[in-house]
């Protein structure tokens, strides 16, 4: 009874506007009371400190500093216009580039608004001057800048991985063949729609010399070697995804200093200001996170509710259904930091306890997550489009988002039905 008090407790702080990290943290240290008194008060700390005292977490701001700095460089209409210049045979070869581009950018940032802002404030205008739908326009930009979540670097896999203590460089790994598959998935979507609508996508006329194509990787070969420093790094044993991170933040402040030269000093003291309030507006999220699922462990509401799904005598396909349903419900009004480290201590030892991997566990978290950023009301994705491209009304984008949502359930749904093959690079390496 009293742990139900604590979730109603839970919901209305977030119900009255209050921070979610308020409302996690002052929740649980009224469930720590009635659960150990005074005790509570000692008890509370230490979880927030204990969580936020893991090497695994540097590599957090250290990301986030890599993309913000790279979302300050052409960096992005540098990847879009090579991808245009190499698929322009393609009809729909925009949209295509769109999402070709984004999952490039995904691989250098690891933030999925700085993917939607870099590729959509270029992608989205020459679709529409060159006569596509805006329908199109918008859903390729906005569904394929989710790609960052799941393609490494990934913020999300960080954050799992400092909850649920599996290793960041397997879940970085992990998340490897399933960002390909949710690339080549949206990509495939728009060759058939474009192929049955062929007014969404006017034929390109447009040619470009083999001369050309091969000039427009000169501006991104500075990104490629980026990816290949960083991730090289953490699977080949190297270095560990926080000294990565390093060596990703040192390059693309060289990336932007250097070689683009777009990058004045006040620019980089608003992005070291803006990435210390991300940074740390994530880190209170996690450790008040732990306090209240530090209370959900001492009163075995995990246990409990593992015990009551794996004895219900519905079988595993059933259970994981009913999980990710809610997941994708609860997505749609909760942020990802949230309930990652929400979720995250609850539904691990139920999926434990059915006999899945906490890795595979992890990619399916963040490909629900993938949905979550693309659907109202706190589809974060929608309103950085709007910002970007302000001719788009967000019913607009909104509309537009459904069609691709539905491509990336079928995508979750091949991965919840085949484990293995998500699990399948870091079994070989």
């Amino acid at each position: 009874m009293e742990s139900v008090l604590v979730v109603l407790i839970l919901l209305a702080c977030i119900g009255l506007g209050l921070p979610i990290f308020l409302a996690l943290g002052l929740s649980g240290l009224v469930g720590l009371y009635m659960a150990k008194g005074s005790l509570a008060f000692f008890f509370a700390p230490t979880s927030l400190f204990g969580q936020l005292n893991a090497f695994e977490l540097i590599a957090l701001p250290l990301f986030i500093l890599m993309g913000s700095l790279l979302g300050a460089t052409p960096v992005g209409a540098s990847l879009f216009h090579a991808a245009v210049r190499w698929l322009n045979w393609l009809r729909g070869s925009l949209a295509i580039s769109s999402v070709g581009a984004s999952a490039m950018f995904g691989a250098v940032s690891g933030v999925s608004l700085a993917g939607v802002a870099a590729v959509g404030s270029i992608a989205v205008p020459q679709m529409l001057d060159r006569g596509y739908s805006r329908s199109l326009a918008a859903g390729s930009v906005v569904s394929a800048g989710a790609l960052a979540m799941l393609i490494p670097p990934s913020v999300p896999f960080i954050i799992y991985g400092a909850v649920s203590g599996v290793s960041v460089a397997d879940l970085f790994i992990g998340g490897i063949v399933p960002g390909i598959v949710l690339a080549l998935a949206l990509c495939g979507y728009i060759y058939i729609r474009v192929r049955l609508k062929p007014e969404e996508a006017p034929v390109n006329t447009e040619r470009f010399s083999w001369g050309e194509r091969f000039r427009s990787l000169g501006n991104i070969w500075h990104s490629a070697l980026l990816v290949v420093a960083v991730l090289g790094s953490i699977y080949t044993g190297f270095a560990t995804p926080s000294e990565a991170a390093g060596v990703g933040a040192l390059g693309a402040l060289a990336i932007a200093t250097l070689i683009f030269r777009s990058l004045s000093w006040k620019q980089f003291l608003q992005i070291m200001a803006s990435t210390a309030r991300i940074s740390g507006a994530i880190l209170l999220i996690i450790g008040c996170a732990k306090i209240f699922g530090d209370y959900l462990n001492l009163v075995q509401v995990p246990q409990i509710l593992s015990e009551a799904l794996t004895n219900s005598g519905l079988p595993s396909w059933a259970i994981l259904v009913v999980l990710m349903l809610l997941l994708v419900g609860l997505g749609m009004i909760v942020d990802a930091v949230s309930l990652i480290v929400v979720t995250t201590p609850v539904l691990l030892p139920v999926i434990t306890a059915m006999g899945y991997d906490p890795l595979w566990f992890g990619i399916i978290l963040v490909l629900n997550l993938e949905i979550a950023v693309v659907t109202p009301p706190v589809g974060l994705n929608l309103y950085a489009l709007r910002g970007v491209c302000p001719e788009l009304s967000v019913e607009e984008i909104i509309k537009a988002a459904l069609p691709f949502v539905v491509v990336q359930f079928l995508v979750l749904i091949f991965f919840l039905l085949f484990p293995e093959v998500s699990l399948w690079l870091p079994n070989r390496l």
